[in-house]
């Protein structure tokens, strides 16, 4: 690997890296506990646009993870800060959970279903009939379409459920439109994410378990990159991919000394 500056800021997928399945992985304590006292800048990233940051702190406040909510970085948060650079004081039909809708409201969106400018998809439990032919017709009628997040299936204890980009896929199919994916592996992301916490790409690393998503994304961002295998990626599949991480390991107990 070719001699990279040291690492002053950490960026790390929750779930599959930090959590899985509501368990703290193990060594996840030490290295948020680390971070927090080095005083290093860092951010916790998901995909997932249901909950607001508010929300993550809670949860793995519960599980025993010290979060603060400024270290927090969503998909909704990027769609959001997107949108807000786009068109400022915008308007959006929304489907989705409070995660996207705080995050919309937060830069002075209007959300409505008359003439918005643009239709937004984010993750839901309750995707409806009635909400994608609405979303279909407004996109037809001129709304640009916006995604938070290509994943098409997400985790739930009975085993995968449809997400944003299986339902993304549909309303494309009945409009002929292509969505803008706002979250992972669009680098916009992680820059972004990077820009909140005045972090450089250069002195920063991303720590993801997925190569399709986490560690795309932080390559294309021009970060140090590392793959867990506490998640979704086995070691077998990483060669089928055409990029390579920086590292892979066997779980973020493995960086705690390199903070």
């Amino acid at each position: 690997m070719a001699d990279r500056k040291p690492i002053e800021s950490w960026l790390t997928d929750m779930d599959g890296v930090l959590i899985h399945e509501g368990v703290p992985i193990p060594g996840a304590d030490a290295f948020i506990k680390k971070l927090r006292e080095s005083g290093r800048p860092f951010l916790v990233l998901t995909n997932n646009s249901i909950y607001t940051p508010r929300d993550l702190h809670a949860r793995l406040r519960r599980m025993g993870l010290e979060v603060p909510i400024e270290n927090i970085w969503t998909s909704a948060l990027a769609t959001a800060k997107f949108l807000d650079d786009q068109r400022p004081n915008g308007s959006a039909y929304v489907i989705g959970e409070a995660g996207l809708t705080t995050a919309l409201h937060d830069i002075g969106y209007i959300l409505t279903d008359h003439e918005p400018d643009y239709v937004v998809l984010g993750e839901t439990r309750t995707y409806s009939f009635e909400a994608m032919t609405k979303a279909v017709r407004l996109i037809n009628d001129g709304a640009r379409f916006i995604c938070t997040n290509p994943d098409e299936t997400g985790p739930s204890a009975e085993g995968p459920l449809p997400a944003t980009g299986a339902v993304a896929a549909l309303i494309t199919k009945a409009t002929g439109k292509q969505p803008y994916f706002a979250g992972k592996p669009n680098p916009l992301m992680m820059r972004t994410g990077l820009n909140t916490i005045g972090a450089h790409s250069e002195s920063s690393a991303m720590i993801g378990d997925r190569m399709d998503t986490d560690v795309l994304a932080g390559i294309e961002a021009g970060m140090q990159t590392f793959l867990v295998l506490t998640g979704l990626t086995r070691p077998e599949q990483v060669e089928n991919f055409p990029y390579r991480p920086s590292q892979v390991l066997d779980s973020i107990a493995d960086l705690v000394d390199l903070i």
